[in-house]
């Protein structure tokens, strides 16, 4: 029983060990959330009067733009998929995995060629492993995203989108991200950003009565050649922060419930050891009054 109760205590010391670690872990994902939380609130509105902007100048625009124009038979398609550079943040990056691969298979039902372009080793190493191609792929900063990554991510993306389809170019661009609702609800979802759709997409609600009219100086088709790259980068660092809130999200309650495995199975482990204990105890009671029935017994055979 001796041997059955130290295996107990280095279980117990192991997992007491592992819960130190979790709960650590719980703590700075739950600090990082409030940070990522506000970075949110503060580019979101940003990112949707822009759009609201290009949208605006687009319908004012006499002639038709390439970034806003549908292609009458689109063949090729860029998806941006955002996952994470770290692991345990429970099904998160897989979510946003499953996300993409059926977004790449209604794509190819419609006839199109997806191009992947991939943010987080995750994803990487998901598509390396099942040797896919990834036209570009970013990593290093998928917990705590600044605009100058977003706007690294979004150049290719607009030259691929500008560039002609014979000469390796796309016709579409698609973001999945995984979008942040509330600490206990994270979704991933897939959002179309090219050719910009001039009706009320599911971002930004426009305004209900009359429409403003502008003027545009020196012309609409200036303007838009201005304002389609911010809106891309603004779109892509607006993702990439839902994903970043998300990611801690997912990681604070994947922690959580990590600690509170490792607090049961202590508490599991700690009834065992007290019973390997008391058995102990209870086998050397035995052995001592045993030994004393058989030293009385000798001497009563003596006299």
């Amino acid at each position: 029983m001796g041997a059955q109760l130290r295996v107990y205590k280095r279980r117990i010391r192991s997992v007491s060990a592992t819960k130190k670690i979790t709960k650590a872990m719980e703590m700075i994902a739950a600090a990082r959330i409030v940070k990522a939380q506000r970075a949110v609130a503060a580019s979101t509105p940003y990112a949707d009067e822009l759009t609201r902007a290009v949208s605006a100048v687009a319908q004012g625009a006499n002639n038709k733009h390439p970034l806003t124009t549908e292609v009458d038979n689109p063949r090729r398609a860029a998806v941006l998929l955002v996952t994470s550079d770290r692991g345990l943040a429970g099904g998160y990056s897989a979510n946003a995995i499953k996300a993409a691969d059926r977004l790449s298979e209604r794509l190819r039902a419609e006839g199109k060629e997806v191009v992947p372009f991939v943010v987080g080793r995750k994803g990487v190493a998901y598509y390396a492993f099942r040797n896919r191609d990834v036209e570009q792929s970013w990593t290093g900063f998928t917990d705590s995203p600044t605009y100058a990554d977003a706007k690294r991510v979004a150049d290719p993306l607009i030259e691929a989108v500008t560039r002609d389809t014979a000469e390796g170019g796309v016709d579409e661009l698609h973001i999945v991200f995984t979008e942040f609702v509330s600490m206990l609800t994270q979704a991933p979802v897939d959002r179309r950003m090219l050719p910009l759709s001039l009706a009320a997409s599911d971002e930004t609600e426009q305004p209900a009565g009359p429409r403003a009219l502008f003027e545009f100086e020196p012309s609409a088709e200036g303007v838009l050649d201005a304002l389609l790259p911010r809106y891309v980068e603004s779109r892509i660092y607006n993702a990439l922060l839902q994903s970043a809130a998300s990611e801690h999200a997912a990681r604070r309650r994947a922690m959580k419930s990590a600690t509170d495995n490792a607090e049961e199975l202590i508490k599991s482990l700690s009834r065992l050891a007290n019973a390997a204990r008391q058995a102990d105890i209870t086998q050397e009671i035995s052995e001592i009054v045993g030994g004393a029935s058989a030293l009385a017994d000798a001497t009563a055979g003596s006299d």
